[in-house]
């Protein structure tokens, strides 16, 4: 499943939080294996919006959508805040 190229906000999010790396290896894992267990993949609620995260590191997600046989990354959240 290939991930669609991040918008601009989003890339400054990684880059900020120092994510890069971390990001580029989920990102393999994801597109390997959408349910590799290291990343945790889930829907999230309510089921019924069709909206998933994958796990980054253990404080940072990566939310999703999938649109036309790819995904798209709608947001990085911090898990915790």
């Amino acid at each position: 499943m290939k991930i669609k190229k991040l918008r601009e906000d989003l890339e400054k999010y990684l880059k900020k939080h120092q994510l890069e790396k971390k990001y580029q290896k989920a990102k393999r894992l994801f597109e390997e294996n959408p349910f590799h267990p290291s990343l945790n993949t889930e829907i999230l609620e309510p089921k019924h919006l069709k909206i998933y995260s994958f796990r980054i590191d253990k404080k940072y997600r990566a939310i999703f959508i999938y649109t036309n046989n790819e995904v798209e990354i709608i947001t990085i959240t911090n898990h915790y805040k």
